[in-house]
């Protein structure tokens, strides 16, 4: 931590200019760049990469930049700035795949279960398109497995969270006895117990639904992020792709 390498300096910017570009463009950018559900209308596969760049608000985007120089600098600085870009977009699109893959298994097991129920797909379109369905069917089917189904097909997923979790694995397991602290918990923890305990959570909160966090986060990415940066480094322990330094 201290130094703004190069590498992170511009991801930083370009964060910023795409924040800024939402900020005024509105809507009609975040329908491009975020990344929404395969079978959305919105969804484009260029997605993956571009969801990374736009974030929902001042804090997100300030709490995700603090963290990519924070971390990402030192790894930077050891790897050299070609294996750290690869590395991050690798987590990051990688943390897009796995949070589409948990989507589209919650998704198609709620739509399927209207099927068996004798719903047909043009009624199950339109609670997906306006959210509107008919009341008698909350006879057989919960309403919180609807607005389930309503979100995950209309919420897209912004931010480089996805990306930052995979430098957080890669930062502790370079540094584990790097000293952390939530701005919530001051305490001083050692990054080795701290980023898997930070990680456990997300995940608690992913699978129970229980945001420990507050809303609108998509836990599931911070633990695809987190799982491909602990799979790459597992992989870099094996002296892989030292001509990148």
């Amino acid at each position: 931590m201290g130094k703004l390498t190069d590498a992170v300096k511009h991801l930083i910017l370009l964060n910023v200019l795409f924040f800024v570009a939402s900020s005024i463009v509105g809507p009609k950018l975040t329908a491009w760049f975020a990344l929404f559900f395969p079978e959305s209308t919105n969804f484009g596969v260029w997605q993956f990469l571009t969801h990374m760049f736009m974030h929902g608000g001042l804090m997100h985007i300030l709490f995700n930049m603090y963290a990519l120089w924070a971390f990402g600098s030192p790894l930077e600085q050891m790897w050299g700035r070609n294996k750290f870009l690869f590395f991050y977009f690798s987590a990051g699109i990688g943390a897009g795949l796995i949070y589409t893959a948990v989507n589209y298994y919650q998704f198609n097991g709620i739509y399927n279960e209207l099927v068996s129920l004798g719903m047909p797909g043009p009624e199950i379109q339109k609670i997906l398109e306006s959210g509107r369905y008919n009341t008698s069917i909350l006879e057989k089917v919960s309403e919180e497995r609807l607005v389930e189904m309503y979100q995950i097909y209309n919420t897209p997923a912004v931010g480089a969270s996805g990306a930052i979790y995979g430098v957080l694995v890669a930062f502790g397991m370079t540094y584990p006895n790097a000293k952390l602290a939530l701005i919530f918990l001051p305490v001083p923890i050692a990054a080795k117990y701290f980023i898997p305990v930070l990680i456990a959570l997300d995940l608690f909160s992913g699978v129970t639904g229980f945001s420990i966090f507050g809303g609108g986060i998509a836990h599931f990415a911070h633990v695809g992020g987190a799982l491909i940066g602990f799979i790459m480094m597992k992989y870099w322990e094996k002296n892989q792709f030292k001509r990148w330094n």
